[in-house]
Order: structure tokens, then sequence, then C-alpha cells
């Protein structure tokens, strides 16, 4: 493992002393935003974490490794050339054997931060089940991923163009705790609201951090590794769009991507373009917000997780 997990020598350190550590997928930059706003948005995100006493780990596939902690350079490639794999957890072993460049999707991010021992992790909004299931049987392996990794992923719920009821039932099913940051309803990405209530809430990084404590404890007792846990953050109020908005572009941008033949791993950078286009490039700025907002949080979190560890075992 060892040959093909790369950790950044400022991260093991970190992680060696017990100090707060937050992953970042690189699916987002290299996928997920164009140019130049990928790179930049990747700036501010390491920055806010920096600023809140955790230290940065974007994580990715480089030259046949799995490397913890981009550089910023690294990143940039990530982000800018066109050859970069979408690399979920069963595309690993196909793109590390192959040296080619993968950006990971949360499912590979969660499953490579665990494997260096990184509890804490944002994203935007995690994957989940696509809406007209009964044609596509699409599911996102986020899902699964989150249900055999213990580790917290603080996003703003799930992308706006999937289907949040079910992808809800499906987490509940598979006993992932789902938790608002201070709402009592599931955010849904853009939008604040979703008419889903939340039956658990925090307020405070602290008590993420204990409900976090609580359930690795849970998994220690039944011997075994325990389930992630899903920490939904509201996009700010400044930038959110209003959940009808929203709606009217999707049903849009989905009949654009059946006219275009639009399947798979292309369906979610599809749907992304085509709602920042719709949206006067609304979306992105909401989406470039709320990636920096999470990964703020994060921090707090795995700041307020590391100094329970050390005084409140």
């Amino acid at each position: 493992m060892e040959t093909l997990l790369s950790v950044h020598e400022e991260v093991a350190a970190k992680l060696a002393a017990g100090g707060p550590v937050v992953g970042l997928e690189s699916s987002v930059f290299a996928q997920g935003l164009p140019a130049p706003q990928n790179i930049e948005t990747a700036g501010a995100m390491l920055a806010a974490i920096r600023e809140e006493g955790a230290v940065p780990a974007a994580i990715g596939v480089l030259d046949g490794s799995m490397v913890v902690g981009l550089s910023s350079a690294q990143i940039a490639v990530l982000a800018t050339r066109t050859d970069v794999a979408k690399v979920s957890r069963g595309d690993l072993s196909p793109v590390l054997f192959s040296g080619k460049p993968g950006a990971t999707t949360v499912a590979a991010t969660i499953f490579i931060a665990a494997l260096a021992g990184i509890r804490v992790v944002a994203t935007g909004g995690i994957g989940g089940v696509h809406r007209n299931l009964e044609k596509n049987l699409d599911i996102s392996g986020d899902l699964t991923e989150l249900a055999r990794t213990p580790v917290a992923i603080i996003c703003s719920g799930v992308k706006s163009m999937l289907d949040l009821p079910r992808t809800l039932e499906v987490l509940e099913t598979l006993g992932v705790p789902v938790v608002g940051y201070g709402t009592d309803e599931f955010p849904a990405f853009f939008s604040r609201d979703s008419g889903l209530p939340l039956p658990y809430r925090v307020d405070s990084a602290f008590e993420a951090a204990r409900l976090m404590g609580i359930q690795w404890e849970l998994g220690e007792a039944g011997q075994g590794m325990s389930a992630g846990i899903v920490i939904a953050n509201p996009a700010a109020l400044e930038v959110a769009i209003p959940r009808a908005d929203v709606e009217t572009w999707i049903a849009e941008a989905l009949d654009s991507a059946e006219r275009q033949g639009v399947r798979g791993k292309d369906m979610t950078p599809h749907l992304l373009q085509e709602l920042a286009r719709r949206s006067g490039g609304g979306t992105m700025r909401a989406n470039i917000a709320l990636l920096i907002d999470n990964a703020r949080l994060a921090a707090r979190i795995a700041v307020s997780h590391s100094v329970r560890k050390k005084h409140w075992p």
C-alpha cells in the first residue's frame, strides 16, 4: 500500500501528531468547475482551511499513486489537462494501473482519506440517486462508500439535479446518519430548502465532533468499521437560489441531456454547465461559495475533533 499511497509530509506530520486535517475531492476542480474558476476556488478552499487552523489535503491520482495533499502545481495539472479521469471507488485500480491522472469523486476521496487516517472531508454536494431511476438505475457510489467508510463529509446536501427523497431513503437504509448543521431541513445544494425534514441537527463544530466520536466508538464496539456521517450545511443566504427556479432549470437541462444522449459520469458535469448557463452564472457562484464555506466549516469541525480526542477521550 505504501507504493500506492503518497501522503504529503505536512499532512503526514499533522496526522501523526493527532492534529486537524481536512480532505478535499479533486473532481470538483477537474470536472465540476470551468477554468480559471476551478483553480481559484481550489486556492480559496485551501486558504479557508488554513485560516481555521487545519491542514488541507486535496486528494487525487497521479503517476500511479493516490496522492493525499496535492500541491498547487498538482491541482493545476488536474484542473487543466483534458485527459484526467473521473475516479470513483471502482475506478481506482484501473486508473492506478494506467498511470494516468485522475480526479477523485466523493467515493474515492473518502476511501483514500480513511486509508491515510483523515476523518473529515469537505465538498459541495455528494452524489445520490439519479432522477428517473426506473429508466437508468443510476445510483452514485458515494452512498455505498459512505456506508462502509468512517469519514464525516461536510456538504450542502445532494446535488440539486438528483432525486433527493430517494437519496435520503438509501442513506437511511445503509445506516448513514444525515445531520443538519444549524438546520432542520435537508439543503438542496444551490437552495437552502428542499421540503425534506431532518430528524437530527448540530449547531456547533464541537457538537459535530462529539457526534463523530460517538459514531466511531459505535464502530469499535461492534468490532467493525463504522459508517460515515453526512453533515449538511446549507448554502449562505446571499448566494442561495429559490428552489422553484432551480427546478425549472433542471427540467430543461435534463431534457437537453436526453436529446444529446448524455449518460453516466458525463451527466453531472453536463447538468452543472447547463444550469450555470440558464441561471446566468448564478448556480456557479453558489457552487463556489458553498465549496469554500464547507471547507471552512470542515476545518472547524476537524479542529474540534482533534481537541476532543486529546482532552475528552
